[in-house]
């Protein structure tokens, strides 16, 4: 079936027909018999954990060899394939029931987790294969690193601890889990005010419940200043209950890094990463601050910037997102996708049909991603549209990793795409707006990652990398949407099927410039404000009072009194110590853009040099090593800024002043 089709989702039968089918017919959630109602998720954890208890014996009385990290590998591999679907189940599902038994899966297979990580007898099977020079030395080179990232989570959990403090770990790793979900949860909760403390002719943008008005969000977009203020001062106002979890949730985490050996938790987080360690992300972050000094303007306040953004790229290049989204329906862009990795990779999106039970909303597609030569490589589901208590998010979520079988076949990779696309009236396709293409072509560069990683491990498949790295190909994707060359081949007005002209595409893309040094010192703001937080303990200040003067150095816009941004800021929950990833990789994704695709989008050779370079190995090899073999030279911390800087727009700060 078309991919432009993707609302009729006719079947189609591609690759290993038996396996394809075999899947497809399955019932229950992804295919999974036992996940047609909710108690499934106990059935497939106690199957999970009797199937651990098994290996781990397993492992234990098996002489060194590769044979330790399969079965080190089947491990994790049991253990990834309820606790990964349970992630995403417990964030995504409509249904009540289903949600709070996937939490609890969640919850009990990562105690589990954080145990066998400090079991000595387990540690000690992989200890003596990396302690045998003679097998490690017969190893290949997947397979060794795959054993030495399995000790050092061994390492980082504390297994040379005594037995006392090893317990102290596993209680501080669930102690952490648990903040990290109440923190994630707090995040989002709407902040309720008095009616009548606000304007009556503003009060209209807020829900209303009694004498009461709910403020979920910052209205960034509304062109009433009060409206925005008032939006930012009562959503970002603290909140004492979220404010303890943080400073437990930084608190423990701390003590978790000193009692397993680490200075801070920034230095156990930035283990095995690109940046190796916080010092290095301090000069190239310092470095970035120099060369952008002065480009941001003073005379706004936090709530104005990305409404003004909007204001100054629609003025600077009359763009209006209304004036581009007929030419973006979903069809278009899923087929503009489609043909893009048609000419880059050889691969091709199919929709397909799915079963009773196997998916969690009517709206939800399901493609198979086929390669011209090798067949199927693995199953995307398109969780695209807006619903009741579905987040507001934009995401990858790695379902099932891929792997080689213990009997020769593939096991293959199944993931999901969330967005948070509007619901079309009905007859019209999906309109997207410029940002949402944007956003689409981003989170499929983390779909292709995870179905062309096929290592031969899953515990290094796909996007399960460092995290300065996992990036890389989803920023790469936003250069290629970028691109009117890429756009030209599929934006086309969806009643007349007019292309897009190429002026409104530059026009588009060289609006994108505009505020980008204002957006790119925001994100140097978080990055330093998260390395601060997971820094020396016990810290100087409240978490507030470093926001306050964290902004105020690096971010140039003043704080706002009696606000606490940090606590929304939800990435400090799966990016903790880490959000500078973003920045790394983007430095990374312009230089193999500018390198490998500026001077023609659709080379296949470039196509295949990214796949067999970068995507192919998933975690398997050292990030920067990866880096290397696509630009074939080792790039300074100097090429890294540049990279950045070289991006912006630097007549930013004069057309701000004109204006």
């Amino acid at each position: 079936a078309s991919i432009g089709s993707l609302n009729k989702g006719a079947e189609i039968k591609v690759g290993n027909s038996d396996v394809f089918l075999l899947f497809s017919a399955l019932q229950g959630l992804f295919g999974v018999p036992e996940l047609s109602c909710p108690e499934g998720f106990q059935e497939a954890q106690d199957k999970a954990l009797q199937d651990s208890e098994q290996l781990v014996q397993k492992a234990c009385s098996t002489p060194p060899g590769p044979e330790t990290v399969k079965i080190f590998d089947q491990l994790s591999d049991s253990l990834c394939r309820v606790a990964d679907l349970a992630d995403f189940v417990k964030v995504a599902h409509p249904d009540f029931a289903f949600r709070e038994a996937a939490e609890e899966a969640c919850r009990n297979i990562g105690t589990v987790v954080e145990k066998l990580n400090t079991d000595v007898e387990l540690c000690q099977s992989l200890r003596r294969l990396l302690g045998d020079e003679t097998v490690m030395s017969s190893l290949d080179p997947e397979t060794r690193r795959v054993a030495e990232l399995f000790m050092f989570d061994f390492e980082i959990s504390g297994i040379h601890l005594d037995e006392e403090k090893r317990k102290k770990a596993v209680d501080l790793n669930v102690r952490i889990l648990d903040l990290c979900n109440e923190f994630l949860i707090g995040t989002h909760i709407p902040n309720k005010i008095d009616k009548h403390v606000l304007p009556e002719h503003i009060r209209y943008n807020f829900t209303a419940e009694g004498n009461y008005l709910q403020v979920a969000g910052l209205h960034a977009d509304c062109p009433d200043d009060l409206v925005r203020e008032a939006a930012y001062k009562i959503f970002l106002h603290s909140n004492s209950q979220q404010l303890a979890r943080l400073e437990e949730l930084l608190a423990s985490r701390n003590s978790l890094a000193q009692l397993v050996g680490y200075d801070t938790f920034a230095h156990r987080a930035l283990q095995g990463t690109m940046a190796k360690t916080p010092g290095m992300r301090h000069v190239w972050k310092d470095m970035l601050r120099n060369q952008m000094s002065g480009i941001l303007f003073q005379m706004l306040m936090p709530w104005d910037h990305p409404y003004y953004s909007g204001v100054l790229r629609a003025e600077r290049y009359n763009i209006d997102p209304g004036l581009y989204c007929p030419f973006f329906s979903l069809g278009a862009c899923m087929e503009g996708l489609n043909s893009l990795f048609s000419q880059l990779l050889g691969i091709s999106l199919y929709a397909e049909q799915t079963k009773r039970g196997e998916i969690w909303s009517e709206d939800v597609r399901k493609l198979a991603v086929v390669h011209e030569t090798e067949g199927l490589l693995g199953y995307i589901y398109c969780d695209f549209f807006q619903r009741p208590d579905k987040p507001h998010q934009d995401c990858h979520f790695t379902v099932r990793g891929g792997r080689l079988k213990e009997n020769g076949e593939y096991q293959l990779p199944v993931v999901v795409l969330m967005l948070s696309l509007p619901n079309s009236a009905r007859g019209a396709p999906t309109l997207l707006s410029p940002g949402m293409m944007e956003n689409l072509f981003h989170e499929m560069g983390h779909a292709m990652h995870s179905m062309l990683g096929r290592t031969r491990y899953q515990h290094v498949t796909g996007t399960r990398c460092a995290t300065d790295f996992a990036e890389v190909p989803s920023i790469l994707m936003e250069y290629f949407a970028n691109d009117y060359r890429v756009v030209n081949q599929f934006a086309r007005h969806y009643k007349t099927g007019q292309p897009l002209p190429k002026n409104m595409v530059s026009r588009l893309c060289e609006s994108k410039k505009v505020c980008a040094a204002a957006d790119m010192q925001l994100q140097v703001f978080y990055a330093v404000l998260d390395q601060i937080y997971h820094g020396k303990h016990p810290l100087k200040k409240s978490t507030t009072e470093i926001l306050k003067e964290t902004q105020e150095k690096v971010y140039g816009l003043p704080y706002v009194h009696n606000t606490a941004w940090q606590l929304r800021f939800s990435h400090l929950v799966g990016y903790g110590a880490k959000y500078y990833s973003y920045l790394m990789s983007r430095a990374v994704a312009s230089m193999v853009w500018k390198q490998c695709f500026a001077q023609n989008p659709f080379d296949r050779a470039m196509g295949e040099r990214y796949r067999r370079e970068m995507l192919a190995h998933g975690g398997a090899k050292e990030p920067m090593l990866m880096v290397q073999g696509m630009l074939q030279k080792s790039p300074s911390v100097e090429d890294f800024v540049d990279a950045l800087v070289s991006d912006l727009d630097h007549d930013f700060e004069t057309f701000i002043m004109d204006s």
